[in-house]
């Protein structure tokens, strides 16, 4: 690996980041999925904060965006993909940055996406793999977007809980980012297909730790809890449980949902933080005050002391304060 490249693969980081000299860095990374709403506009909003916000978890300003269009030509309007395009181009506007080009291809479902590249100062990147024994975990974002898209698909979701649904996926992670940076933080990640047990489990292996989660903590979108006890859920729940549930240890007296909920995949999640104990009750009131969708205290990272990486609780110690979403 070159000297240059600060952040490869090793990790399963959210994104590339390339040293072009001491005082500037490049980030890059690309992202793009199938509809996750029938509305053209909102999936393409939605799409496009999803791929933005890799670059937010690194610590960096977004500055350009190239379009990943799959489009089925002979099945659906062109007018469908230039709405699409048009709500991804909305985001982008709202990030300070412009699609200036891409790439098409005739294809069998809707695909859309961007690849996006950003600029950091190579000593204030945000890693996965930075966190210390010690510090809490911050979610920015409530959980329960990949349950309420199998909702949506399945036509089962309240008027309410679709426009909140569309409101926190479009919601960019531009301010947990900034917190971060304004109080030092040096490690971060977004929470997207893995899941929130997926993602903390990759900060604490990144990080050669282990992390503790605290169910009562854990901020949830209107419908999640309903929908999925109604047996609505996608099939990466499933995947995610199955894999990274191998490293989990479930304590007695969790709530049956507690397993499906931590292992729901995330669609444009919010930022996962890791924040020095005395820094928390600053970082979390920053949150707040600037608008941020949640400021949850929802785990701690420990050091590797038990057989199993991550350890979830139905609650956790001290900081009550700081919970629940903002």
């Amino acid at each position: 690996m070159p000297p240059e490249l600060l952040v490869g693969i090793q990790t399963s980081d959210d994104a590339a980041v390339y040293r072009l000299r001491d005082d500037l860095a490049i980030v890059q990374t690309l992202d793009f999925f199938m509809p996750v709403v029938d509305d053209p506009r909102d999936y393409g909003r939605i799409a496009a904060a999803n791929s933005i916000s890799d670059v937010y978890a690194m610590g960096a300003r977004p500055i350009l965006a190239l379009s990943i269009v799959g489009f089925p030509v002979k099945k659906l309007d062109p007018a469908v993909m230039a709405e699409v395009i048009a709500g991804g181009a909305e985001v982008c506007a709202e990030a300070g940055i412009v699609i200036a080009g891409g790439h098409s291809i005739d294809d069998e479902e809707p695909k859309f996406g961007l690849s996006v590249t950003g600029v950091v100062h190579p000593d204030h990147i945000l890693r996965n793999d930075a966190g210390r024994a010690g510090d809490l975990l911050v979610l920015t974002k409530p959980l329960g977007s990949g349950c309420l898209a199998s909702a949506v698909k399945k036509q089962v979701v309240t008027g309410a809980q679709y426009a909140e649904f569309v409101r926190v996926t479009t919601f960019l992670n531009r301010v947990p980012s900034e917190v971060a940076q304004a109080h030092g933080l040096r490690c971060a990640t977004d929470i997207t297909g893995f899941g929130l047990l997926g993602h903390a489990h990759e900060i604490a292996a990144g990080s050669g730790l282990g992390v503790d989660l605290w169910f009562d903590r854990l901020p949830l979108l209107p419908g999640f809890v309903e929908h999925l006890s109604a047996g609505v859920s996608p099939g990466a729940t499933g995947r995610n449980l199955a894999h990274y549930g191998r490293h989990a240890e479930w304590a007695d007296g969790l709530d049956p949902l507690a397993k499906p909920i931590f292992g729901d995949p995330q669609t444009s999640g919010g930022l996962l933080l890791a924040v020095p104990e005395a820094a928390v009750e600053a970082v979390v009131a920053d949150l707040r005050a600037r608008g941020a969708l949640a400021a949850a205290v929802v785990g701690r990272l420990r050091p590797e002391d038990s057989a199993a990486r991550v350890r979830v609780f139905p609650g956790g110690p001290g900081a009550t304060s700081c919970t629940g979403p903002a």
